[in-house]
């Protein structure tokens, strides 16, 4: 009897201890900021496992992937990261759309170091889930040996390499416009005043867009048009064993950081002036002019010009009483459109 009764004792005291972690916890978790750092978190980190995973399907096994499947799942891997994280922070996942819309006042400047983190550690474990998931195969592919260039190099399922036929400037050319293009789809996708995309189909059609992007545009740099799919998978190559070298091959590795940046805000840049500035807005009406309007607005119908004197009564049974409509009030409150 007293072991039972010491054991009820501490199981009542670790409920009273871990009430208030718990509660805590859950207090921090409902943080706005938290939940946008985890959703970035998640989202990228999806995104990056299924585009990661497409392409060492492709070096690694040849008739396992193609560059069609890498596409696919870059693009459906966006989709999945959409779905996560849409309605919580708008599922970035990418630091030069996180970065225009700061600049553009859409989201405050506090958030920009936030939304930046919770992706580029994402991205990092991504590609180290990656990295474990398939070293066997990686190791048998390249001999032992991590490389960067090559016939066995495999640096490239993480991070985009510049190829031979490009030169440094025009890639850096590609990589602003290819951005700009994704950023101004992405702007039509979502414009509530132009043509967007049904409620509840936005992650399919930009996961659409990003296999259009891949499949259209690619082959020059390999898309990456996003500092977070590509600078922490390269970070996480030169700790984990092929050097240096990521950073210095053609010196590339800053192109995919800086001109995604310029090119998002440029192709923003595009469609407001051309696009959005063209779209005619809706009037606002205040709240108060409404209410205004409908204290004027008689409730009952004009009396007769000439009525008569004397008012004949008529009687009218509860079966044969006409039966009443009624309006529903004005709400309360009106919502306005900005644009």
């Amino acid at each position: 009897m007293a072991e039972s009764d010491r054991k009820r004792r501490s199981t009542r005291n670790s409920k009273m201890v871990s009430s208030p972690v718990v509660t805590k916890m859950q207090a921090i978790m409902q943080k706005e900021m938290v939940r946008e750092f985890l959703a970035e978190f998640m989202s990228t980190y999806v995104m990056m496992v299924f585009g990661l995973g497409s392409v060492a399907h492709m070096v690694l096994g040849e008739k396992f992937g193609s560059y069609l499947s890498v596409n696919l799942g870059f693009g459906f891997g966006v989709t999945m990261g959409v779905h996560m994280a849409g309605n919580i922070s708008g599922a970035h996942m990418n630091a030069a759309l996180t970065f225009t819309n700061c600049v553009l006042g859409r989201m405050s400047w506090k958030k920009f170091p936030v939304y930046i983190l919770g992706q580029f550690l994402g991205s990092f474990l991504a590609s180290a889930t990656i990295y474990c998931l398939f070293y066997s195969a990686i190791i048998q592919f390249s001999g032992g040996h991590l490389t960067v260039t090559g016939p066995t190099a495999t640096a490239g399922i993480f991070a985009t390499y510049l190829p031979e036929h490009m030169t440094l400037w025009r890639g850096f050319l590609d990589e602003v416009i290819v951005t700009g293009i994704l950023q101004l789809c992405l702007f039509a996708i979502t414009d509530k005043e132009n043509n967007p995309a049904l409620q509840g189909t936005q992650a399919l059609v930009i996961g659409i867009l990003i296999v259009v992007i891949g499949l259209s545009l690619g082959m020059n740099t390999g898309y990456a048009m996003n500092p977070s799919r590509d600078l922490p998978p390269r970070f996480f190559t030169f700790i984990a064993g092929w050097g240096i070298q990521v950073f210095r091959a053609r010196d590339w590795w800053w192109v995919p950081v800086v001109a995604p940046l310029l090119g998002a805000y440029l192709g923003a840049i595009v469609y407001l002036v051309f696009i959005g500035f063209s779209i005619p807005r809706r009037p606002q009406i205040l709240e108060n002019s409404m209410k205004y309007e409908d204290r004027r607005t008689p409730v009952l119908p004009k009396t007769m010009s000439n009525p008569p004197t004397t008012p004949t009564p008529v009687s009218v049974s509860p079966a044969n009483r006409p039966s009443v409509r009624t309006v529903p009030p004005l709400s309360d409150s009106i919502h306005l459109e900005h644009f």
